[in-house]
């Protein structure tokens, strides 16, 4: 099938033209709704208010906005989302072999390789957090 080239029907020039446009809508300080049925309502008075921060108003005493849980650093919540990542669920139970041939199937890198080398050879992993906490990485249950 052959691209027919000019039948696009906008433009470089139109789409930046759009996109200044729904930035500018978006960035107003006005409702973008049209009808008023579907506005936002603020919380009725028997109602908990609105939490326009949600990691500021769960009580976890992790800074307001960092969305890190209590126990863990960034660094942390990186390296057991990419190890949750190139794991997968199903190898679980796993032995630190077994994560090693995960992260190699998966094509992980090689910092994640290296830091799965140093799982003892005697423990069984239920899950990734036990992998992270086996490392030594901090979980929401705290340091290990």
């Amino acid at each position: 099938m052959a691209m027919q080239h000019g039948a696009d029907k906008t433009g470089p020039a139109r789409d930046d033209m759009m996109k200044k446009q729904l930035r500018g809508e978006l960035n107003a300080d006005r409702s973008l709704r049209t009808d008023e049925e579907h506005e936002l309502q603020p919380s009725g008075e028997d109602q908990p208010a609105v939490a326009r921060d949600p990691a500021a108003e769960s009580g976890t005493g992790a800074p307001a906005g960092t969305g890190v849980p209590r126990g863990m650093t960034e660094r942390d919540v990186s390296i057991r989302s990419d190890l949750a990542r190139h794991l997968g669920r199903g190898i679980y139970p796993a032995d630190r072999s077994a994560v090693l041939e995960s992260l190699r199937e998966h094509h992980a890198p090689d910092r994640l390789l290296d830091l799965a080398d140093r799982l003892p050879d005697s423990e069984r992993y239920e899950n990734v957090q036990a992998v992270a906490a086996s490392l030594g990485l901090g979980t929401e249950h705290g340091r290990s």
